[in-house]
C-alpha cells in the first residue's frame, strides 16, 4: 500500500490503505489487549498528544497505544497551557518541533486544526478529532470492529442514527464504509441532518423502524448538546421515542446484527441501558479495538512500513 505521511482525514486514504491499517491492527490486537507488557516497536520515538479539546477515551487510547509500543509520550492539554494564555497555534507547534517530537496527535474543537499543524511541522500529524470535520481513527476502529464480526463489509448495510449534523464521526464513518463497499443509511430528525446529506453517498431516512429489518449494524450517534445553540427536537423523551434504540427495536434486527456507539452514551436517549448492556452490543469491544487501531496508525506513520505490520506480540 502507499505509505502514510499524515492521517488527517479518511478522504486522504484509499481502500488499500484502509485495509492495510485494519490488517495491521489485527496483528497488534493481542498487544493492545494486554494489561501489562509492551513491545519495543517504537522505542526511542516521542509521540505528543496535543489535546486542545476535552477528551477522555480518545486521549487515554492514544496514550496507551503509544506506550504499548514503548514510545515516549508527552501529553499537552490546552487548559493551563501557553495556548490558554494567548500563544498562537503556530508558536505552539514550533515549540513542540524544538522539543524533538516524532509525531503529533491533534484534537481540537476547531475544524482544520490538524491540517494547520501539518503546515508548520515535518513530522507525521494524526487527527484525533477536529471540530465538526473528521475523526478518522474512530471510523477506522469502528469498521475494524464491524469486520471482525461480519467479515467482508462489501454489501453490508450500516444504519447510522442520531445527531449526524454535529458529528465528525458520522462524516468519517460514511467515507470509510463506502471505501469498503458497504451501504450506509443515515437516520435522523430533519433538523439533525446536514445540508445535502445525499452528497455523502449515503441513503437518508427519517424512519428508524423501517430500516432495521435488513441492517447488519446499527451505529448510534450521541446527541451533542454542547454543540447545540438552539432546540433541534422538542425533548429527550420524544427523541428516544422516534430515534432511540430500545429492546423492542433491537428485536427487529436480524440475529447477526450488532449495535455500536462511539461513546460517551446518553443512556435513555439514543440507547436504553438494557440494549447498551446486551450481548448484541459491542461498545466495550470498540474501546479495546481503538487501542489496536491507534497502535496501527502510529506504527505505519512512524515505522515507514508500507506492507502492514509483521509484529510478533
Amino acid at each position: 500500500m502507499k505509505p502514510l505521511s499524515n492521517l488527517i482525514s479518511i478522504e486522504d486514504l484509499d481502500a488499500e490503505q484502509v485495509v492495510g491499517i485494519l490488517d495491521t491492527a489485527e496483528q497488534l490486537l493481542p498487544i493492545a489487549d494486554r494489561r501489562r507488557n509492551s513491545v519495543p516497536t517504537l522505542r526511542g520515538k516521542v509521540v505528543c498528544n496535543l489535546f486542545l479539546e476535552d477528551s477522555t477515551r480518545t486521549r487515554i487510547s492514544f496514550d496507551l497505544a503509544a506506550k504499548r509500543m514503548s514510545a515516549e509520550v508527552i501529553n499537552f492539554s490546552g487548559k493551563g497551557s501557553s495556548v490558554s494564555k494567548g500563544e498562537s497555534f503556530k508558536d505552539t507547534a514550533l515549540t513542540l518541533d524544538a522539543m524533538g517530537v516524532d509525531c503529533v496527535v491533534v484534537r481540537s474543537g476547531s475544524s482544520g486544526a490538524p491540517l494547520q499543524v501539518s503546515r508548520y511541522l515535518e513530522v507525521p500529524i494524526l487527527n484525533a478529532g477536529d471540530g465538526w470535520h473528521q475523526h478518522p481513527t474512530q471510523a477506522l476502529l469502528d469498521v475494524f470492529t464491524m469486520r471482525r464480526h461480519l467479515g467482508d463489509l462489501a454489501g453490508r448495510h450500516v444504519v447510522v442514527c442520531g445527531d449526524v449534523l454535529h458529528s465528525r464521526v458520522a462524516r468519517s464513518e460514511v467515507q470509510a464504509l463506502r471505501l469498503l463497499g458497504a451501504r450506509v443509511t443515515l437516520v435522523a430528525p430533519p433538523t439533525l441532518l446536514p445540508p445535502a446529506p445525499e452528497s455523502w453517498g449515503a441513503e437518508v431516512s427519517g424512519d428508524l423502524d423501517a430500516v432495521l429489518p435488513d441492517a447488519d449494524v446499527v451505529y448510534l450517534l450521541r446527541v451533542q448538546r454542547e454543540r447545540m445553540h438552539r432546540a433541534f427536537f422538542p425533548s429527550s423523551r420524544e427523541y428516544a421515542r422516534f430515534w432511540g434504540l430500545d429492546v423492542d427495536r433491537l428485536a427487529r434486527l436480524p440475529d447477526h446484527a450488532i449495535v455500536m456507539h462511539p461513546g460517551p452514551m446518553n443512556r435513555g436517549v439514543e440507547i436504553t441501558a438494557d440494549v447498551a448492556d446486551s450481548d448484541r452490543s459491542v461498545i466495550i469491544e470498540q474501546v479495546t479495538n481503538g487501542i489496536a487501531i491507534r497502535m496501527a496508525c502510529l506504527y505505519l506513520l512512524l515505522s515507514g512500513d508500507t506492507e502492514g505490520a509483521e509484529v510478533t506480540p
